[in-house]
C-alpha cells in the first residue's frame, strides 16, 4: 500500500501520507478497513481519486484471494511482479519498491526512477536511457538495490 502511496511523491510527502492513512485507518491497515472507508477521508488524508482507486482495488483483490500479500516473499522476483502488476494501478515501479523497502531484496535496480536518473547523470556526467542504465548495473549483480540506495544518497544535498 505504502509504494502506491509513494507513487509520484517525494519520500517526505510520501511518508507523511501514508503516516496520515495509518493512523486514520487506526494503524492496522487491512483490506476490510480500507474498502470500508469512505474515499471522502482518503482524499482528506492527501490522497487523490486515483490513488484511492487503486488502494481499494488492492484491498479488494487481497480481500478475494486473488493476490497472496502473504506468500509473495516466497515468490521470486518475477513472480511478485507478475502478481502484483494484476492491480491497478501498480506498474513496474511501484512493485520494484516493493520489492526493495517491503521484501528487502538485494538486486533490484529502478531504471525508471526519476532519483536513480538523476543519481546516474550526476555520477557519469551524461544521461543514459533505460536499457544502458540497466547495462551500466549489471557490474553491481547481486546487490543493485544497494547501489540504487548509494546513487540515491548522492543527490540528498540537492
Amino acid at each position: 500500500m505504502d509504494a502506491i502511496v509513494s507513487q509520484q511523491l517525494s519520500s517526505k510527502a510520501a511518508s507523511t501520507i501514508f503516516n496520515r492513512v495509518k493512523l486514520g485507518l487506526g494503524e492496522k491497515v487491512i483490506p476490510e478497513k480500507v474498502l470500508k472507508t469512505p474515499d471522502s477521508k482518503f482524499r482528506s488524508w492527501g490522497l487523490s481519486r486515483q490513488k484511492t482507486s487503486y488502494l481499494k482495488d488492492l484491498a479488494q483483490k487481497v480481500k478475494s484471494g486473488d493476490v497472496k500479500i502473504k506468500k509473495l516473499d516466497g515468490l521470486s522476483d518475477e513472480e511478485v511482479m507478475k502478481e502484483l502488476v494484476a492491480v491497478k494501478g501498480i506498474g513496474r515501479w511501484t512493485t520494484e519498491m516493493f520489492l526493495m523497502f517491503t521484501l528487502a531484496r538485494p538486486d533490484v535496480f529502478p531504471v525508471d526512477d526519476l532519483g536513480i536518473r538523476k543519481g546516474i547523470e550526476k555520477l557519469l556526467k551524461r544521461a543514459l536511457n533505460a536499457q544502458e542504465m540497466g547495462n551500466f548495473a549489471d557490474r553491481w549483480k547481486p546487490y543493485r538495490t544497494v547501489a540504487s540506495w548509494y546513487i540515491w544518497k548522492t543527490l540528498d544535498n540537492e
